[in-house]
């Protein structure tokens, strides 16, 4: 592939090549998680990165203004060639374009032209819209849950900390997206308290086949609403991804719900 691509709706998709769109693209971060934020990447690791095998590229509009950027570094692990995808941050005016997936997609195919096998990056859990986009729409996997991957970052927008579970999106072959079938919930165990008492946080959890995390459907909403019933809800999803993804279990399907809550499915699968 050319390192720039051109979407439908004129957008374009290239690397930071100027110190302008370096200089955007740190602002960019500011504006998403806040002045305060202490894991702000500085222009020169943009630059530097793009010449040694990362990817430090942008979505820009006709006039040449930034809507979006993404930063990777590629790597070595376990003997294989990897890219980690460290951030990704949307304009808030340019939310609704699919400009992320897009900026994922570009970024995969920078990374497969240099024979890397597996794209890493990792999301917070609670929020939905990012689980629904990384296993529903990419089809990538969940490789682990990490709690307080980042700790103390210091923007306002990690209010419950920063738990995360790290995704695994294979690049030299094609991703299966999974399928969000809410038949599948039915009859499922609950293994995380929703707030609604459907589940006690330290009550003994249950060894079945498959059993259900749920998640709000809108985090931001209800850390707003009601912050201690989110840290108590945070804490027992907590709970159940640590025990779970550790014995043997694996995210097999994301569902995203409507107005209520989501729920990941864990179906065990064997031990690690």
């Amino acid at each position: 592939m050319t390192d720039t691509a051109t979407l439908p709706d004129g957008t374009v998709l290239r690397p930071l090549v100027s110190h302008d769109d370096r200089a955007a693209a740190v602002r960019l971060q500011q504006d998403t998680w806040g002045a305060d934020f202490q894991e702000c990447v500085p222009g020169a690791i943009f630059m530097i990165a793009e010449k040694v095998g990362g990817v430090a590229a942008g979505a820009f509009a006709p006039d040449g203004s930034l809507l979006a950027f993404v930063f990777g570094l590629t790597g070595i692990k376990g003997g294989v060639l990897v890219h980690w995808s460290d951030m990704l941050a949307v304009r808030p005016d340019a939310r609704g374009r699919r400009l992320g997936e897009a900026l994922k997609q570009y970024q995969r195919d920078r990374c497969r032209t240099l024979g890397i096998v597996t794209m890493y990056w990792t999301f917070d859990p609670f929020v939905a819209r990012n689980a629904h986009l990384n296993l529903n729409r990419l089809g990538a996997t969940i490789a682990e849950f990490v709690p307080d991957m980042y700790g103390e970052t210091g923007s306002a927008v990690h209010t419950l900390g920063t738990d995360r579970f790290v995704a695994a999106w294979p690049v030299q072959t094609e991703p299966v997206p999974m399928h969000p079938d809410p038949a599948r919930l039915t009859g499922v165990p609950l293994v995380a308290d929703d707030g609604l008492a459907a589940f006690r946080y330290g009550a003994a959890l249950p060894d079945a086949e498959l059993v259900a995390v749920p998640v709000p459907h809108d985090l931001k909403a209800l850390v707003a609403l009601d912050l201690p019933r989110a840290k108590s809800w945070h804490l027992s999803a907590r709970r159940a991804f640590t025990q779970y993804l550790a014995n043997g279990y694996r995210v097999t399907a994301f569902l995203p719900g409507g107005p209520g809550n989501a729920h990941y499915l864990l179906t065990k699968v064997g031990p690690r």
